[in-house]
């Protein structure tokens, strides 16, 4: 049987997931904002501790992606190579080195939960939207002084998150809340109960970047709880630090086991 991720078939063409190496190429539109310290020590494993810097950090992100495996095949098939997500970054401390790390997230692809769970991420389903960019006519703002960009993340039928950004000024950064690999842990529950059966603590990060010019300027952001997600509750809007707008391109290929805890059962 053969296949990335289930489901297994005799050539693997039914995979929800292919291959790494995995493609990527879109757009964040990114706000950075300060939450309470403690709020978001309670989202980190005992085994990680806060970042020594600004450890209240947050950036909230918007990514509007196209992807594709090695072949390139999912590209002309739109519906398996789009999506968008929505997703919470703070930064930690783990074994000396500084990382980011995501705490929340949601896609909009069973696809990119698929990859994201084997990656680490926390991903769940939501209904996202973000304004593009174009170059032509009155519908769309420009990556231009003054180009104003709004977002939306609902999940559940409950509305979550809403940001606008307006683009000021080129910028040497894309913010510096996620610009440093990510940490993340590996878990799955053991079947019968109790341990772990998968407990992995690995970090990870692009190759081969493709970056354009970010952007940056001045950002709104207001977030709300639901019965069934909590980011106002988890990591809640005390000074917003400011929004950015940039264009990226990147390929993972996977990433490195920095302790295995898992647990034969």
């Amino acid at each position: 049987m053969a296949g990335f991720l289930p489901p297994y078939t005799p050539d693997g063409g039914s995979a929800l997931v292919p291959e790494m190496p995995w493609h990527y190429s879109g757009t964040l539109l990114t706000v950075e904002y300060r939450t309470d310290v403690e709020k978001v020590r309670a989202l980190l494993p005992p085994d990680v501790d806060l970042a020594p810097e600004d450890p209240g950090a947050v950036a909230f992100i918007w990514a509007d992606w196209q992807s594709c495996s090695a072949e390139g095949r999912e590209l002309l098939d739109p519906s398996r190579s789009q999506y968008l997500e929505t997703f919470a970054v703070v930064r930690c401390s783990y074994a000396g080195t500084t990382y980011s790390r995501c705490v929340l997230i949601w896609v909009t692809t069973d696809f990119a939960i698929g990859r994201g769970w084997f990656q680490g991420y926390p991903k769940k389903l939501g209904s996202i939207y973000v304004t593009r960019a174009m170059n032509h006519g009155r519908a769309a703002p420009r990556v231009a002084p003054g180009g104003t960009f709004g977002a939306t993340l609902a999940a559940y039928d409950h509305r979550l998150a809403t940001a606008k950004v307006t683009l000021r000024e080129p910028s040497d950064t894309n913010g510096f809340v996620n610009a440093l690999p990510m940490l993340h842990h590996r878990q799955m529950p053991s079947i019968a109960g109790g341990a772990l059966s998968l407990d992995q603590i690995v970090t990870m990060g692009g190759r081969d970047a493709d970056l354009g010019q970010p952007w940056r300027g001045d950002a709104e952001l207001t977030l709300h709880d639901s019965e069934w997600d909590q980011p106002a509750s988890l990591l809640p809007v005390r000074e917003v630090i400011g929004g950015y707008h940039r264009e990226v391109g990147v390929t993972f290929a996977g990433g490195t086991l920095l302790e295995d805890r898992s647990k034969p059962v």
